[in-house]
């Protein structure tokens, strides 16, 4: 099976952000990929805002069923959300629970003006009525399988797959 290209992807993605120059965006990554998506962008963009991070461990719907990672790093909101207008960024879109889980955190920290979202893959396989507003790329997989953002120590985006096991 054929991979998308990741740096492709990143590219397509960063230009229908610099495209919609008319939004005032702070960027909030979620935690992995996504943070290292928004990163990327917050310094090619050369965004003056503070970038945000977040973690979306304590509101996830699956909590219960693979508990929390041990290496869970917390949200990092160096801004204030009452009245934002935010960019929420992540690198693969499938049943739209992390976006959920992302939005509950969001809401922990204030009222945003509105919250877009920006994805490197659309992998399609929703669960919940949750669309992006920039995507890079879209790209249909089995349930069973996973794709994965990796970064090299350049900064350069690739995928991974990898078969999901049963716990996750």
């Amino acid at each position: 099976m054929q991979l998308p290209d990741a740096e492709a992807a990143y590219k397509n993605l960063s230009a229908q952000i610099r495209a919609d120059h008319e939004k005032d965006f702070s960027l909030v990554g979620i935690r992995t990929g996504g943070a290292w998506v928004a990163e990327r962008l917050h310094r090619e963009l050369a965004n003056a805002k503070p970038l945000g991070l977040l973690s979306t461990s304590f509101h996830r719907d699956d909590f219960a069923k693979i508990g929390l990672h041990t290496q869970t790093k917390p949200s990092e909101i160096p801004f204030d959300v009452n009245g934002a207008h935010i960019l929420l960024i992540d690198d693969v879109l499938h049943t739209g629970r992390t976006i959920r889980a992302a939005i509950n955190e969001l809401f922990d920290y204030g009222r945003p003006a509105s919250i877009s979202l920006a994805i490197l893959v659309d992998r399609h396989g929703r669960e919940l009525p949750i669309a992006a507003q920039y995507s890079g790329t879209a790209f249909d997989l089995p349930q069973d399988e996973m794709l994965e953002l990796q970064q090299n120590e350049q900064g350069k985006f690739s995928f991974r797959l990898y078969r999901k096991s049963r716990s996750e």
